[in-house]
């Protein structure tokens, strides 16, 4: 694995534009369930005897919107209950040192921000939890914290409309800008792409991986475990990323 890193890090160093994705795994080391495992959420039927694909869907928070925002609070209550850790830290230090390096995060729950990555170099494709809005009126609500202490579904203090986060649902279209950024992105190129703590399920997290790869760029995983992209990679990095993360980059210097 030293010898892994050493080569990984050597990549970076060489770069000027990286890619960095990152799944549920990243925050995972922030006490953060994974997608398929937040309290066992998504690994069979929600007390309602719904798949939680549908308990989360975008036609679940109009047609019930209570039951939506029981799921959407779980989701909540723990992103505002954990902090970013070390992974997070590496990343947005990453950015500091190398301009053109970028983020692309299926999370929503803003642990990049508040680790100091630059928002103009950060893509959050399927949204974040916060601020809420009001489906009727449009009106912001920076409240988020406080409506999940009180019955659910959030209301809006001006129209008395259900409030939602700027997340995507399932059965949701990805936010056009942030599809467009990614993409202009990917058609410039990058010379290295970090796929971390993702199952790389999504064409969207898969497509610039092999993008790079097609284009003679360098590929890296970081991951406990092995994935759809595991085998497509130049090299894997098996461990959490709270710990490959700064030691990887503790080897790159800022010249």
């Amino acid at each position: 694995m030293d010898s892994d890193i050493l080569s990984v890090a050597r990549a970076i160093q060489q770069a000027e534009r990286i890619l960095i994705i990152t799944g549920a795994g990243l925050s995972a080391d922030s006490g953060l369930p994974t997608y398929r495992g937040l309290g066992g959420l998504y690994n069979g039927l929600t007390a309602e005897g719904l798949p939680i694909e549908v308990a989360l869907s975008g036609p679940m928070l109009q047609r019930d919107p209570a039951l939506c925002w029981r799921y959407l609070a779980q989701l909540g209550a723990a992103c505002l209950g954990a902090t970013p850790n070390a992974g997070h830290r590496a990343i947005a230090e990453l950015q500091r040192l190398k301009p053109e390096c970028w983020v692309l995060t299926q999370n929503i729950d803003g642990y990049h921000r508040q680790a100091g990555s630059p928002l103009e170099r950060l893509i959050e494709i399927h949204g974040e939890l916060a601020p809420l809005y009001c489906q009727s009126c449009g009106a912001e609500d920076a409240e988020l914290a406080a409506h999940l202490q009180r019955p659910l579904p959030p209301l809006c203090a001006r129209c008395g409309g259900v409030l939602r986060p700027p997340v995507v649902l399932f059965e949701e279209m990805l936010p056009e800008d942030a599809i467009g950024r990614l993409y202009e992105q990917v058609r410039e190129g990058f010379e290295v792409v970090l796929a971390v703590g993702t199952t790389a399920s999504f064409p969207y997290i898969v497509e610039p991986v092999l993008e790079a790869r097609r284009n003679g760029g360098f590929t890296v995983e970081v991951n406990p475990q092995q994935t759809d992209i595991s085998r497509r990679v130049d090299v894997r990095l098996s461990g959490r990323a709270s710990d490959v993360l700064p030691e990887l980059v503790g080897h790159i210097s800022g010249h």
